[in-house]
């Protein structure tokens, strides 16, 4: 099962929208330099479609996305909570950070907008670093993804 620990409103994860970022417990990569260890333990409340439609209810007004930030150690329940979000709220679009080198087999591209692959490896940097071995992808309908990292990038005028 799911649970997920905080949530918070952030601007910077996903270019151009306001988004709800749900921080998922019992991560299985434990990144050297995780900013997030306490994401490792399996500590939290369950996140399931009661907990989606709550978090929709009370940021709804003010968000236009919604990001799973984790849940590698169950890359179908999150896939599952993708759909519910599609089905039930489609105003929003619907992100996920995974920490793994590759989309699970058991992941659907489609049911999501945005989808954020790679560990998080100190000497390439993060997202921002043009070194990154991070990707964020912007899912098309047609299930292709569009590699648009380089909106993390400031370059200089």
């Amino acid at each position: 099962m799911l649970k997920y620990v905080n949530t918070g409103i952030v601007f910077q994860e996903i270019p151009d929208e306001v988004t709800l970022a749900i921080n998922i417990s019992g991560c299985p990569c434990r990144c050297p330099g995780c900013h997030s260890r306490y994401l490792w333990e399996d500590i939290g409340m369950p996140l399931d479609a009661a907990a989606l439609d709550d978090f929709v209810a009370q940021y709804g007004r003010d968000i236009t996305c919604i990001a799973f930030m984790g849940g590698d150690g169950d890359a179908k329940g999150v896939n599952l909570l993708a759909q519910y979000l599609h089905e039930e709220h489609p105003q929003f679009h619907v992100a996920w950070y995974s920490g793994r080198i590759r989309i699970p087999a058991a992941v659907s591209v489609t049911d999501f907008d945005y989808i954020k692959v790679g560990p998080y490896i100190r000497h390439l940097g993060p997202l921002k670093s043009p070194t990154t071995n991070q990707r964020l992808y912007r899912i098309r309908p047609d299930g292709t993804m569009d590699d648009i990292t380089h909106r993390f990038w400031r370059t200089s005028r």
